[in-house]
């Protein structure tokens, strides 16, 4: 009774975490979840320990999660970590030698799924910082087909992949995306097995892969990816407008992964069918980008200021509302001020933000947890020892509201430093800035031009597969 209760209080306890880091967790295909059964998720693994949060907190049952070894040499984590249900598996990079445990893991996996629960695992069996999945091992294959022979093919047992995006996983505030995708039936993949157990394995790791793959944005290439993503800056907001890829009702960051993902295979398209033009259209694209940077503007700074009197007059309505708020917002970073400090001194020490940035969330929203709990507790309790009680309860609840206000306000402040100095570069370079909008709307031309022959192609194909 104890790990269950436990579970719940430390789901809650990461969710508020989560939602204070967060800006916004969308959860896209939810109703795809079987909330019965024996289930495997399998996701992506971009953001370290914090992808076994997000999705621990997006499913609206309890997920059991396979977890390195290492995780519990400390005895106080340990014994946490297996209240919550967590499965220590020891890698080959754990210890060569230890394939005795691994056995170990996969019989206590058994048991947990044959009680109708559900297990999160990562195929890629690591985390990393790289827009493409990795290559997805055969672990989860290899389970999930074992335990439904052992059966005979009536456990029910089902994989749902799981695609994880998120908008910039190192940044406070940022947004992900949760994509569940269809879930696979294992009794479908039994065929001819134990006798073509290799044969099962691959085509049951396949599927996995292929399907992770579609719930995400996967670059296999990382020099398109830099092209894909330039694009998308340049004609993403054209396409939510138009509104035509999309053929059901989406949230916001779901349609923006989708769109994308369009974007990723015109890309393909084009260097595929024209590599003579895509080359020249990334030489016009390294020009464009390289004027920005000299000039220190953004193609969003181009794209929503192309008169300069709109930009000041942009800019003093945001200089007076920044006024406004000025007492708040210092109210807010006066008493957010040590534990950023923390985070800070937290993610510089342990996050190892140099070789990648898989770690930085993790890191920010547990020293965030424990730093703000501490500080905001602390500040709380020297206002109630001086004025008592309920100013000190209504003084509590306005720290998290002020300190969300003062990290807002600070980033309309950049806003706005970055609106001024673009009206600044427009009044003494207008040549620069038409000559920048020439390029524009030439790259955004040939983008259109691809689109349509695209469509173009996709009409021909469906009029020759009617009836």
């Amino acid at each position: 009774m104890f790990g269950p209760t436990l579970y719940r209080i430390l789901r809650w306890i990461l969710g508020t975490a989560l939602g204070f880091y967060f800006s916004r967790i969308e959860r896209f295909h939810a109703d795809r979840v079987p909330l019965t059964g024996p289930v495997l998720f399998t996701s992506n693994h971009p953001n370290s320990i914090t992808d076994a949060f997000v999705i621990g907190f997006s499913v609206p049952r309890k997920v059991n999660f396979v977890a390195t070894v290492q995780l519990f040499r400390l005895r106080p984590l340990r014994w946490l970590l297996t209240q919550c249900g967590v499965i220590p598996i020891n890698r080959v990079r754990d210890d060569p030698r230890a394939m005795r445990s691994v056995m170990e893991t996969f019989a206590a996996c058994f048991r947990v799924l044959e009680q109708g629960e559900a297990i999160g695992i990562f195929p890629e069996g690591i985390t990393h910082d790289d827009p493409q999945l990795k290559t997805v091992r055969t672990g989860a294959a290899r389970m999930a087909l074992e335990l439904e022979q052992r059966h005979g093919g009536r456990l029910g047992l089902q994989i749902v992949p799981v695609g994880l995006t998120f908008s910039a996983k190192d940044i406070y505030r940022s947004e992900v995306l949760v994509h569940f995708g269809e879930p696979l039936r294992i009794a479908e993949f039994l065929g001819g097995y134990p006798e073509k157990k290799h044969h099962c394995i691959q085509a049951l790791t396949s599927a996995i892969e292929q399907r992770i793959e579609s719930l995400i944005l996967h670059l296999p290439n990382l020099e398109r990816a830099r092209v894909v993503e330039a694009v998308r800056r340049l004609y993403l907001d054209r396409l939510l407008v138009a509104g035509r890829m999309i053929h059901e009702p989406v949230s916001p960051q779901a349609e923006e992964l989708l769109l994308t993902q369009a974007i990723a295979n015109a890309v393909a398209y084009g260097f595929e069918k024209h590599p003579e033009r895509a080359a020249a259209f990334v030489g016009k694209l390294e020009r464009y980008e390289r004027w920005l940077r000299r000039l220190r503007l953004s193609d969003e700074m181009l794209a929503r200021s192309p008169d300069p009197r709109q930009v000041v007059w942009r800019s003093l309505g945001w200089a007076l509302l920044a006024a406004a708020g000025a007492p708040v917002a210092a109210y807010g970073w006066l008493h957010r001020w040590a534990p950023y400090l923390l985070i800070r001194w937290a993610v510089k020490r342990f996050a190892n933000v140099s070789a990648d940035k898989t770690h930085v969330a993790t890191v920010s929203i547990v020293a965030g947890a424990v730093g703000f709990s501490v500080c905001y507790g602390l500040y709380a309790g020297i206002f109630h020892a001086i004025v008592g009680w309920p100013a000190s309860l209504y003084y509590a609840l306005s720290l998290p509201v002020a300190s969300l206000v003062a990290h807002y306000y600070l980033r309309q402040v950049r806003q706005l430093a970055g609106g001024l100095r673009t009206a600044l570069v427009w009044f003494r370079a207008p040549l620069a800035r038409r000559r920048l909008l020439a390029q524009r709307r030439s790259l955004i031309a040939e983008i259109e031009a691809v689109r349509r022959e695209i469509n173009r192609q996709a009409g021909r194909y469906e009029r020759r597969a009617a009836p």
